[in-house]
């Protein structure tokens, strides 16, 4: 189909039956001398619950959201759902921003209008960019892929075609993190031609680092980050391990019950953000729920687990990036990469040590995102 617009519209049905399961929770018990140690703690749960219950307003934020120009269009037989919002300055360059998980094409919002129209904010309209931020296939209002081999890579290739064939851009900027650091990665990879740079917030787990057998051969930052990577893996990456080998099984659980639902994701988000262990530090319940609603209601946990299987057993190796590459590093991020491997690996023209913030960086931090993002792509704006 055609580039169509696209308004997010939820069925009174879908909410009345989130009602009635919200109504209708069985807890589970929590030993009395445990808090997040073992999962999501029952306490926050089962006020964000709640919340969620007394106070949250889905049609608010449908409507908030509904503000941003969104659109959808097939693209190699999937059906992917995107905000295009146009730049204010005299010759925006095109970026595409890519979302991980579990997080949603909501990462970026507080950006948007940062990266569109920076002089609304006292900088320089030259600096402007269009900003097009896909949902991942599986993810969200993009459709659930019914077939396998749906992976980083393969996303790539559908971000090239929506932005050259579909929207007709020639050369664009590409950023991500979390999984769309993998699929900017694998775009400027396998499409170098059609990128004037790429910035990415991290670069997932270095594997070939965590698995190394020659230590004498890493530096002591290399190794450091070997250690550190193994201790993470191991007491933090228990839903890795399982969505990259059985999502289907967790699926059920996780469509079926809209608290697992919640308290699958806010785990990740107390544990990966700057929030010193009180996600209303950084989070509102509004900003959480809304990003879990878009699970719920398009019923996506299931298909966005299952691009960990495709990444683990499906995804082709990575070989040197030659695109320009900037990299800006939040401090409270997951295994922070060491800088030398960086340098082996990617062509690095910019390196930002952020002074907070974790692995959300455009919701926790959105300002100086924005700013790295603008300063990096300045050089290359007379090269389009």
């Amino acid at each position: 189909m055609a580039v169509e617009r696209f308004r997010i519209q939820i069925a009174k049905e879908v909410l009345d039956d989130l009602t009635y399961r919200l109504d209708h929770v069985r807890w589970p018990d929590q030993l009395k001398d445990s808090g997040w140690e073992r999962g999501t703690e029952i306490g926050y749960l089962q006020s964000l619950v709640s919340y969620w219950r007394d106070h949250f307003d889905w049609r608010a934020q449908e409507q908030e959201l509904n503000r941003y120009s969104q659109f959808h269009c097939n693209v190699d037989g999937i059906d992917v759902h995107f905000v295009h919002e146009r730049g204010k300055g005299s010759n925006p360059l095109p970026i595409i921003l890519t979302h991980g998980w579990p997080d949603s094409f909501i990462r970026y919002k507080k950006i948007i209008s940062l990266l569109t129209d920076p002089a609304r904010y006292g900088g320089d309209p030259e600096d402007s960019f269009d900003v097009i931020v896909p949902s991942i296939p599986g993810f969200g209002f993009s459709s659930r892929p019914d077939h396998s081999g749906i992976n980083n890579s393969r996303v790539s290739e559908l971000w090239a075609k929506l932005m050259t064939e579909e929207l007709g851009y020639g050369r664009f900027a590409a950023a991500g993190g979390d999984m769309g650091s993998g699929v900017t990665r694998y775009l400027a990879l396998n499409h170098p031609e059609l990128l004037v740079g790429i910035h990415l917030t991290d670069i997932g787990i270095i594997r070939d680092l965590m698995t190394s057998n020659d230590q004498a051969g890493l530096s002591k930052e290399e190794l450091n980050y070997k250690i550190s990577a193994q201790k993470w893996v191991s007491q933090e990456g228990a839903y890795m391990s399982i969505q990259s080998t059985k999502p289907q099984t967790l699926a059920y659980g996780l469509s079926d019950s809209p608290v697992g639902l919640a308290g699958w994701i806010v785990e990740k988000f107390r544990a990966w953000s700057d929030c010193n262990g009180d996600l209303r530090q950084i989070f509102s319940e509004d900003e959480l729920l809304t990003n879990i609603m878009i699970y719920w209601v398009t019923n996506t946990i299931g298909s966005s687990a299952h691009m960990y299987y495709e990444n683990m057993h499906s995804l082709p190796s990575m070989g040197p990036i030659e695109v320009p590459t900037g990299i800006a590093l939040f401090p409270a991020d997951i295994l922070l990469p060491p800088k030398e491997w960086a340098e082996r690996n990617l062509n690095i023209t910019r390196w930002t040590l952020m002074p907070r913030g974790g692995h959300f960086t455009a919701m926790e931090e959105p300002e100086p995102l924005a700013d790295d993002i603008r300063a990096f792509y300045r050089p290359f704006r007379t090269k389009k």
